[in-house]
């Protein structure tokens, strides 16, 4: 630590520390729009592609970090013009056309570069273009940095509207007026001077590490793009700092180390991350196992209670049940009020009750979904309706109710429960010439669509005209109405003053 300390009381550790912050923020808020628009290897293409730039600067200018600078961008928005040409002139698709260009801007610059460094008294090292060097960090180059981090910043706080909906809502941009093709190549112009500010601390080719790395890592922490971008630069600046700390120990070339510490920050992201983290997965797939064995044990007990006729069942009925720590997940039901427990019995409380009937209506439904809609014979469904059961949320298993007509009975005969308790009547419970009123309140938004489709709004006033096998006849006004028996057992009513006509 004093040797780092020590080291530090020198200007070029000074300027070196700086510029790893300014390029550590730059290139992590740069790097989010890079990566949300899938544009990681367009980036390594720029990155590549600006070595023909900087020997055409080196020529024209000499050693000139200004001269770099303007040469890199040429070189990268040359680079940008030649993929998009290259894709729309020869139909070549994108990733293709990237190789394409940047492999040869690269050879060229590589080339350039070893031809004018075999001259006697030139002193331009392809290394340090290719990975970095902390010690030629000059005032000239932190002033053209820092330039790059402010241009950049401003860029994103005054364009942020457009970046945002041009990366994730391209055609709704060009509808009202926001140019997606401009606002990529601006994006490509930020991106070529993050590229040249760089240069002097990770090199050309670990430029993308500093620019992928930590905005991978933030869209992995949080799905909020402002927060993204905060955390995007923070984990960049971090990478900078601790990377050159890092280096200065070791006596190690900056840049591998910036770019080994951000990949660092990345796999604590991916392990630690609350929504999207690998413990995250696990807790949450393990919370699901708990969550399939609550529902199956309800669902046993339910059965068991039915089959009985008694309110509970022995506790040494337990041990039958098809779950693994019955007693571990007997204990999490009772502390969500689900099940309760004398001596001797266990009971499903009024909550538990209706979950375990909508498992048992879920199943029953699946199974009739499989065998009437998928062809399948009623031996062949329980293990599919089994998973079915617990994965597909509650509004799509309304929608295959509505699919199978509001079936009564599943293909084995036993009885479909309904989604909730129907208090009052429904249009089942008619006698012929009874009149009712349909109610606003229906067990599902697709009952009341159903009725809506076919003219009975809620407060409509029908009467029960036959009473068939399969469906029942209705008059609303003049008009006559025939609804299948099922929809017609869950349709809530109201019933009024028997009238004949």
């Amino acid at each position: 630590m004093e040797q780092i300390i020590e080291v530090f009381q020198y200007p070029w550790a000074q300027r070196a520390l700086l510029a790893a912050i300014l390029v550590g923020i730059t290139c992590g808020i740069l790097g989010c729009f890079i990566v949300l628009r899938n544009m990681a290897l367009f980036g390594d293409a720029l990155s590549h592609s600006i070595l023909p730039g900087i020997v055409l600067a080196f020529l024209v200018t000499g050693y000139s970090s200004l001269g770099f600078f303007a040469g890199s961008v040429l070189a990268g928005l040359l680079t940008a013009v030649a993929i998009i040409w290259i894709q729309r002139k020869f139909g070549t698709k994108g990733d293709a056309a990237v190789g394409i260009v940047f492999t040869t801007m690269f050879a060229i610059g590589v080339i350039g570069i070893s031809l004018i460094s075999s001259r006697q008294g030139v002193h331009l090292d392809l290394k340090d273009f290719l990975f970095g060097n902390v010690l030629g960090v000059s005032n000239e180059d932190l002033s053209l940095t820092g330039l790059v981090s402010i241009f950049t910043l401003l860029s994103v706080t005054v364009f942020y509207r457009h970046l945002f909906i041009t990366s994730f809502q391209p055609v709704v941009a060009d509808t009202i007026g926001i140019s997606s093709l401009v606002v990529q190549y601006f994006l490509m112009l930020l991106l070529s001077f993050a590229v040249v500010a760089s240069l002097q601390m990770v090199g050309v080719i670990l430029v993308v590490a500093m620019l992928i790395t930590p905005a991978a890592a933030a869209l992995l922490l949080s799905n909020n793009l402002r927060w993204v971008l905060f955390i995007a630069a923070l984990i960049g600046v971090l990478s900078g700092v601790i990377g050159l700390l890092v280096a200065i120990w070791l006596e190690i070339a900056p840049g591998p180390s910036m770019a080994v510490v951000a990949s660092i920050f990345y796999l604590g992201a991916g392990i630690l991350s609350p929504q999207k983290g690998m413990l995250a997965k696990w807790r949450n797939k393990l919370l699901h196992r708990y969550k399939i064995a609550e529902e199956d044990l309800q669902k046993f007990m339910l059965k068991r209670t039915e089959n009985s006729g008694e309110s509970g069942i022995p506790k040494q009925m337990l041990s039958e049940a098809p779950i693994r720590n019955k007693k571990f997940i007997l204990q999490r039901l009772i502390l969500k009020g689900l099940v309760k427990s004398d001596d001797t019995h266990i009971y499903l409380t009024e909550t538990g009750k209706h979950q375990a009937n909508l498992l048992v209506r879920a199943h029953r439904l699946w199974e009739t979904y499989l065998v009437n809609q998928m062809g399948l014979t009623d031996l062949q469904i329980h293990n599919d309706a089994e998973k079915l059961e617990h994965l597909l949320p509650e509004e799509l298993l309304d929608e295959v109710e509505r699919s199978l007509g509001y079936p009564e009975l599943d293909p084995h005969g036993s009885p479909i429960p309904l989604k909730g308790i129907i208090e009052g009547s429904t249009l089942c419970d008619l006698k012929e010439n009874e009149i009712a009123t349909i109610k606003n309140e229906q067990l599902s938004e697709h009952i009341s669509a159903e009725l809506w489709s076919l003219g009975l709004v809620p407060g409509a006033l029908v009467e029960l005209k036959n009473f068939g096998i399969d469906s029942i006849t209705l008059m609303h006004g003049e008009r006559i109405f025939t609804l299948s028996k099922g929809l017609a057992r869950v349709v809530r009513v109201e019933k009024e003053q028997a009238l004949k006509r």
